[in-house]
């Protein structure tokens, strides 16, 4: 049988931030959905209540510092395609009303 290799302090060094992020449950229950579910917005993880957006908010930030999760800000461009739909349906409504 042969001897398990040593863990180098330089691993353990890289290692201690992805074992503080999964030593939350809140943390760990994120990435297991994720794991299983694939990307969801922070909308769809705390849809439930039982946790904050602006705590999914900062666990994922805890995630993503530690290799965990990767940010992806599709809702921003979103609201701008609707604030510019918006803006233009305003300013055709603008011109029929002063006709």
């Amino acid at each position: 049988m042969s001897q398990p290799s040593a863990f180098a302090p330089a691993q353990a060094g890289r290692a201690a931030p992805l074992f503080a992020a999964l030593g939350d449950a809140t943390r760990l229950r994120l990435v297991a959905r994720l794991s299983a579910s694939g990307p969801e917005s922070i909308t769809r993880l705390c849809a439930d209540g039982a946790v904050t957006r602006q705590a999914i908010r900062k666990h994922l930030g805890v995630l993503a510092r530690a290799g965990l999760a990767e940010a992806q800000k599709r809702g921003r461009e979103c609201i701008d395609l609707i604030s510019r739909q918006w803006d233009g349906a305003l300013a055709r409504l603008k011109d029929l009303v002063e006709r």
